[in-house]
Formats: structure tokens, C-alpha cells, sequence
């Protein structure tokens, strides 16, 4: 089957319906390449069972289903080469409230929450919104342009206090694209072990590898001795571009933590939403081969960007393993105090702002858009960032 990735869709809507963030925040003129959402259509199989359930017309509140449960058992198997069991799975609306909730459920006030910074925004409000103890450290820069990030063990084992209980962590990283090697992930296993941490691993963009040949090994998966004090947290959201359907799954193995997650959830979040559910089992049961297609298309457009910084005097990149998430380092380019601001108001691009994600001088891109946007939006920051 043919796959459309190169048309693109009209998100500004002329009447005004269907308004999007990612499109309605900044001006008509601009070309948004900010939040975490592609600008392609989902997999047909995800519409056309959403059409079916739409046209059923009755949408009160829903179960989620056996099917949906076995169906993500068998995508764990087939492509994590993880046995999971269907009781092990909560599912809930979205990634960010797993956050907060297991910081409610799995810690007390004023107990430490560490993370690892650059980091995805919300990680960084969870501790202080849920009244525990902001603790972070950073990643070890690239020692030079091009090479990755890496986990700087060190640094993270320095900002562990007596009150530091959970860990939230990013596999793959959002968002520098890193791909974590064993080594990396063994030290942090020790190093979780060692001083009695929980840990959520955020594993949203884990089936957008994009190495040939690569495959993601989940965290409690890879170090089986860390499955009892795991959360792990999937979506169909960033894969199968459904994050307005927020739905979501924690895959938790050990019932006592299930437990303390299910009663943190009652009350401070709705019962599933139906539609999203419908579309996960679609999007897991028969999306693969749209994924592998769009894999392909993001491999190119990487090559393009990886091509284009190049030619951006003073800018930055380590190329990204995984997602459609690109990290640029644009503190040598004297753009001013907010490089994204800058090229908001100079190219009319909109990127991230990397202070959002705790390093001031970086801004993200989002490549997950067709080729005719994208280079539309590289050649405007070429006029910029090219001089």
C-alpha cells in the first residue's frame, strides 16, 4: 500500500475549525517546526477504524478492551522482544499526567525527583508542581560538533541526595535524539540500584529508531533486576501521530507499585478516552508498515538537515538516532539571549526554546513535516543562520 507522505495538509484551516497548537500559536506567516507533532496523516487503518466507531454514535464511557491489551503484549514481543502481561498495563490520557501521578504515588512530599537535563519541558514542572524536591543533572556535551551526547554518571550521582527517590528518565532522549548504549544504561542501573531509586522511563519515541537495523530494548527489559521498580510509559502518540487522543499505557510488572500508580489516578483523571483507544489498537495491530515508511521519510529528511547545518556557520548538531527531534547548539551564532525568539522574528520559523528544556542557547526542530515544508523552513533559516 502507497502511503502519502509528501502532500501537504492544510492545518490552518480557512474557517477556522480544527485548530491546532503547533500551527495557531504563532502568525500566518509563520512555519512552526516547535511542539512534538507531525504534519502528516495517520496510518489509513487507524481512520478507517475510527470512522467505524464514529459511525457506531454512541460514545459514553468506554472499557478499555482485551483486545487492546493483548495487541500491545504482542507489539512488546515482536519488537522489543519483551514478554509482557496484559494486568501489567494502566492505561491513562498521556504521558505527562504518568508523570506527575507517579511522583504522587510513589513518593512523599519533599522527597527528591531527579531527572537529566536537556529534557522535555514537563519533566522539569513535576517535582514542584507535585510539592516533592527539583534535583537534575546534566548531560555531558558533545566533546566535539557531531558527536552525541552522552549520560554523564558522575553528575547525576552527585545531585542523589538521602531524600532523592525517583528517577524520571528518557529512553530514547527527547531532546537530543540519543539512542542510550548498554554501557551508559548499565551505569545507570547500578547506579539506580545502588541507591534504592524508582524510576519511570519515558519510552514515547521508542519505535522511531532511525539506524538501520536498530531495535529498542526497554529499560526494565534490558536490566531485569530493575523490573520491580520500573514504570514504563508508552503511547501510539509520537509514532502514529495521535497525540490529540491522549492515550497512553504504564506498563508496571511489580502489582505493588500498580497499585499505588491505579489509586494516585482516581479522581484526577477521565476513564479512557474511546476514540483513542481505538485508534492504539489500530495503530499497534496494523500501522507497522505505514511506520516503516514513515522511518524512511525521516531518514531523509535528517540527511537534509544534517547537510544544511553544516553549512551554518557556528551551529551545531549531533545527528539524532531516534525521533523526528533535532538539538541544535546555536550559543556560538550571537543571536541574543533567545536564539528562538530571533529566528521566530528574523526567518519566521518557530523552533523550541532550549531554555524551556533547562540549556538556555539551544532550540529544537521538528523535521516530522513533509519535504516542501521543511526545505521552505530551511531556506528561510538559511538566511539567517547562512551569513
Amino acid at each position: 500500500m502507497a502511503f502519502d507522505f509528501a502532500t501537504p495538509v492544510e492545518r490552518r484551516h480557512p474557517s477556522g475549525n480544527w485548530p491546532s497548537q503547533k500551527w495557531h500559536r504563532y502568525g500566518d506567516g509563520v512555519l512552526p517546526l516547535w511542539v512534538a507533532d507531525m504534519d502528516f496523516v495517520s496510518p489509513p487503518a487507524v481512520r478507517e477504524a475510527l470512522r467505524a466507531r464514529v459511525d457506531h454514535g454512541v460514545f459514553g464511557y468506554g472499557l478499555v478492551p482485551d483486545s487492546l491489551r493483548e495487541t500491545l503484549c504482542s507489539w512488546s514481543r515482536e519488537h522489543y522482544c519483551w514478554e509482557i502481561a496484559p494486568e501489567w498495563q494502566q492505561w491513562l490520557p498521556g504521558v505527562v499526567p504518568a508523570l506527575h501521578l507517579a511522583s504522587m504515588a510513589l513518593t512523599e512530599p519533599g522527597d527528591g525527583v531527579l531527572t537529566v537535563t536537556p529534557i522535555y519541558p514537563p519533566f522539569l514542572k513535576v517535582a514542584e508542581r507535585t510539592g516533592r524536591t527539583p534535583q537534575q543533572a546534566s548531560m555531558r556535551e558533545p566533546a566535539a560538533p557531531g558527536q552525541p551526547w552522552r549520560l554523564d554518571l558522575e553528575a547525576l550521582e552527585a545531585a542523589i541526595t538521602p531524600r532523592t527517590r525517583l528517577l524520571l528518565w528518557c529512553h530514547p532522549h527527547n531532546p537530543t535524539g540519543r539512542v542510550w548504549d548498554h554501557d551508559e544504561l548499565a551505569g545507570l542501573a547500578e547506579l539506580v540500584e545502588r541507591h534504592d531509586l524508582l524510576v519511570v522511563s519515558d519510552e514515547l519515541h521508542c519505535d522511531l529508531l532511525l539506524d538501520d537495523g536498530a531495535r529498542h530494548v526497554p529499560l526494565a527489559a534490558a536490566f531485569p533486576t530493575l523490573v520491580e521498580r520500573t514504570i514504563t510509559l508508552w503511547a501510539p502518540s509520537k509514532t502514529f501521530n495521535l497525540a490529540g487522543l491522549t492515550t497512553a499505557c504504564a506498563v508496571i510488572p511489580d502489582p505493588r507499585l500498580r497499585r499505588r500508580f491505579a489509586a494516585a489516578e482516581k479522581g484526577l483523571t477521565p476513564d479512557g478516552n474511546v476514540l483513542g483507544l481505538v485508534a492504539a489498537e489500530a495503530a499497534y495491530a496494523q500501522g507497522d508498515p505505514w511506520r516503516q515508511v514513515l522511518l524512511e521519510v525521516l531518514r531523509d529528511h535528517r540527511r537534509s538537515l544534517v547537510e544544511r547545518v553544516a553549512r551554518w556557520p557556528g551551529v551545531s548538531m549531533s545527528a539524532p538516532e531516534s525521533t523526528y527531534l533535532a538539538w541544535l547548539d546555536l550559543r556560538e551564532v550571537g543571536l541574543g539571549e533567545s536564539p528562538q525568539q530571533t529566528l521566530l522574528e528574523r526567518a519566521g520559523v518557530a523552533l523550541s526554546d532550549g531554555a524551556d528544556f533547562g540549556h538556555p542557547g539551544f532550540a529544537r526542530l521538528n523535521f516530522g513535516t513533509t519535504a516542501t515544508q521543511l526545505e521552505e523552513a530551511l531556506s528561510r533559516l538559511d538566511g539567517v543562520l547562512a551569513q
